[in-house]
């Protein structure tokens, strides 16, 4: 168990097995430029695998696979059956945009996944389209049914609240997610957008520099017109959010609110790129490179050094000011 400088326990770790996405979201790529990593930069499913044996041992029990799109990564089940074998993990879960879950989720579920959050900001079509430039949302709708199918449950949608360049808040896509959340045993999560990041950051133009950000306040009154919502405890593994369900509903309703509603001082996470650079905080460019003293030879007992060194840096809180310069892709979200 390892705590860092300000008496958090750490308890979770998400990994970035991939910088690569089939999409290209207006707020986390540029549109006119991205920069990849060299293959043989991003870690290999070996070192991923010893990583998390050295978390679990550890007592970081909770493992989460991200991207870019994790999804896109060839033989990501492998991976996951490797992972799910070894001792000590509690939880393994995967982030996704949904596009390449419908043809897998059953395959990720007998290897060993035990739920997935899709993220999907928009029910409607042509803004989907926009929003991802070019992106499907019937996939992403087959993808939502396979995961219930396949038993990957919870599967919670993450929705970024913010107005696109036309300036209107999308007040029929939060409605629409709320009758999802009644019909269906969906824990969608509304998440408040944090402009001043990565790509967005020095990048502006291509329809980005006109996004407003909308707060959980904004949603909730927008809830408000189809009922009363509850407090609720919440799903497995509910992270950070705070949940809410209708009455007579089959799933729930969280928000997470970095900026109206911060929760740094809970925060148990660490980071790891898909190029092996252990990050203390999503906003936080402060980082520990585990790739090249593994690649050099480093015992476990040197990665257990650095792990330890990396959440040492965990700042107390993070600062919109001090922004990360890195793309939300590269980081993993």
């Amino acid at each position: 168990m390892i705590f860092d400088s300000h008496g958090r326990c750490i308890r979770y770790l998400r990994i970035s097995v991939t910088d690569r996405c089939n999409l290209r979201c207006i707020y986390c790529m540029s549109e006119r430029r991205i920069c990849l990593s060299d293959l043989e930069h991003i870690l290999t499913y070996e070192e991923i695998e010893r990583v998390v044996r050295i978390a679990t041992s550890l007592e970081i029990g909770f493992i989460r696979l991200t991207g870019g799109e994790p999804l896109v990564r060839r033989e990501v089940c492998s991976l996951v059956k490797r992972l799910s074998r070894i001792p000590g993990l509690t939880d393994l879960s995967l982030t996704t945009n949904g596009t390449l879950l419908e043809p897998l989720a059953s395959s990720l579920q007998k290897a060993g996944l035990k739920r997935v959050n899709i993220s999907l900001d928009t029910l409607d079509e042509g803004r989907f389209s926009c929003l991802t430039r070019g992106g499907d949302l019937s996939c992403v709708r087959a993808g939502i049914y396979a995961a219930l199918n396949a038993g990957l449950e919870p599967v919670k949608i993450n929705v970024v609240l913010f107005a696109d360049e036309n300036g209107e808040p999308p007040e029929n896509d939060i409605l629409g997610f709320a009758e999802m959340s009644r019909n269906l045993p969906l824990h969608v999560r509304f998440i408040e957008w944090m402009p001043a990041f990565g790509e967005y950051q020095h990048n502006g133009g291509d329809g980005r520099d006109a996004m407003k950000p909308l707060s959980e306040n904004w949603a909730k009154k927008v809830l408000s017109r189809l009922g009363k919502l509850y407090p609720y405890s919440g799903p497995v593994s509910g992270g950070p959010a705070r949940y809410f369900r209708y009455a007579g509903a089959a799933g729930s309703i969280g928000f997470i609110a970095p900026l109206s509603a911060p929760f740094c001082g809970e925060c148990s996470r660490l980071r790891l790129t898909s190029t092996g650079k252990l990050r203390s905080c999503l906003l936080h460019d402060g980082e520990v490179d585990l790739r090249r003293p593994m690649r050099n030879g480093a015992t476990d007992a040197e990665i257990v050094a650095l792990f330890l060194r990396a959440a040492q840096q965990k700042p107390a809180s993070y600062s919109p000011e001090a922004a990360s310069s890195a793309s939300m892709s590269w980081i993993g979200g």
